[in-house]
């Protein structure tokens, strides 16, 4: 998922954490991350990433001196997706994880991208991979998601709000929301991009994350 951007921002020492894969909720894995990594932070954050990110700004604002959300929501659940992430679970608990997520590449991509075979296999294999038992915890999670619009318009850090123009999974409401609550906030809409923005856009989104650090050290 971020294969590209990684290599685009290597100069600025980018670390993927594995947080989420070590607490049960989001306040928790905002929580492992705070603890793991001391001083100040930069996050970047895409979909489920981004909620982290939003909730470790609230539980240490005075340490986040930057956030980059992409493709995410502050809202907490809508009783029509939890139904849809309920019923989700219980075909992950069977093992039935393909029987889920293979439809699920017509939301998560741009239908120009829905169609292209490598692109595919690689958000199915990283998807995948992940088993069973973390993609229920991380949809549990989600759905007990806060709702992180009560702290966004105390954020004193630059936030870059990025979103693809056709992202069926957190629409670009969403992100428009995102960046109308925190005061220093830029938003860019990715056209050509769904949700998985990382991948479809990887040139774009460097782009813009490059933009986004240069803004940083200059302050």
């Amino acid at each position: 998922m971020w294969r590209d951007q990684l290599a685009a921002l290597h100069g600025h020492g980018p670390l993927v954490t594995d947080a989420h894969t070590r607490a049960s909720t989001i306040e928790a894995m905002a929580a492992t991350l705070l603890a793991e990594h001391p001083g100040d932070l930069l996050l970047c954050g895409a979909s489920m990433g981004g909620m982290v990110a939003m909730e470790a700004a609230r539980q240490a604002p005075q340490r986040v001196r930057g956030l980059a959300l992409l493709g995410t929501t502050a809202r907490p659940e809508t009783p029509a997706m939890q139904a849809l992430r309920e019923a989700a679970i219980v075909l992950f608990e069977q093992g039935r994880l393909a029987e889920v997520i293979e439809p699920n590449v017509a939301f998560a991509f741009h239908p120009d991208n829905a169609n292209k075979p490598a692109l595919v296999q690689a958000y199915l294999d990283f998807v995948l991979g992940a088993g069973a038992q973390q993609l229920v915890a991380q949809n549990r999670a989600v759905i007990a998601r806060p709702d992180a619009r009560v702290h966004l318009p105390r954020l004193q850090c630059p936030v870059l709000v990025l979103c693809g123009e056709a992202d069926q999974l957190t629409p670009p409401e969403c992100s428009r929301e995102i960046a109308a609550l925190a005061p220093r906030s830029r938003l860019v809409m990715l056209a050509g991009s769904g949700h998985m923005l990382t991948m479809e856009q990887p040139q774009a989104v460097n782009q813009e994350l490059l933009r986004w650090l240069q803004l940083l050290q200059i302050q």
